[in-house]
């Protein structure tokens, strides 16, 4: 199995004990989120790699030609997480645009897809998205109302711990639905445990809880939706 999307450097106990921790739950993958020490600990695990970019609550300090020396590295996948986030604010709208739209063109111009952040800002950056000319995944999808969107678009779906929350029918309704080529799972560390770990510091090996709820809502064996979560990831992020 797979984590999509987890932030190594800030799960509790070290990112280290993390990978050892999830590699004996059978989660043999995980792609962390980051930049410098992103890529320094993809470096240093044979089955971690690196997403870089710059998240949205960053856009003010964003330095998006900073990222090239960083994007050539062998064991970076993908740009991101990177986006529009409307429901915090933490940075201006202005900045945050301008931030998104120039990591766009840096996927578009180095050929890796996008790994997208957005919050309370789906309008806007489904727009935004239509210059990008890569692959395109909405990690910890919560767009359920752009569900047929996506789907026409061919963006990959990423569920994250919080589709296993009692109150988050609508995820669980668009998780269900998902075309099968186009699903992933994540558990975006240290945030979003899901049940039965909810309110406490998430882990890649997690993702297991996760891979076990979206195999109940489809109808099928944990087993076989690993295979097809793994399948997808390998074809979009380009892995071995």
């Amino acid at each position: 199995m797979i984590d999509t999307h987890a932030h190594l450097e800030s799960v509790p106990g070290g990112a280290d004990e993390a990978v050892a921790e999830a590699a004996a739950a059978g989660v043999e993958r995980i792609l962390t989120i980051g930049r410098e020490q992103a890529v320094e600990l993809a470096a240093r695990h044979p089955g971690v790699w690196a997403v870089i970019g710059w998240h949205p609550h960053e856009a003010v300090e964003a330095d998006v030609q900073a990222l090239r020396p960083l994007l050539s590295a062998p064991r970076v996948v993908a740009v991101g997480e990177i986006g529009l986030d409307f429901y915090r604010d933490n940075a201006p709208r202005a900045a945050q645009r301008r931030a998104f739209a120039e990591q766009v063109e840096l996927a578009n111009e180095t050929g890796l897809p996008l790994v997208i952040h957005t919050r309370d800002a789906d309008q806007e950056t489904f727009t935004m998205l239509e210059r990008a000319r890569v692959g395109v995944v909405l990690h910890c999808f919560s767009s359920p109302q752009r569900l047929d969107q996506a789907v026409e678009r061919g963006y990959l779906m990423s569920f994250a711990g919080n589709v296993t929350y009692p109150k988050a029918t609508d995820l669980q309704e668009a998780a269900g639905s998902v075309p099968e080529h186009l699903l992933l799972a994540e558990t975006d560390s240290p945030y979003l445990a899901p049940v039965p770990l909810r309110g406490r510091p998430n882990r890649p090996a997690n993702v297991m809880h996760t891979l076990t709820f979206l195999a109940g809502l489809r109808g099928v064996a944990a087993a076989e939706l690993a295979r097809v979560i793994e399948a997808n990831a390998a074809r979009v992020f380009g892995l071995p």
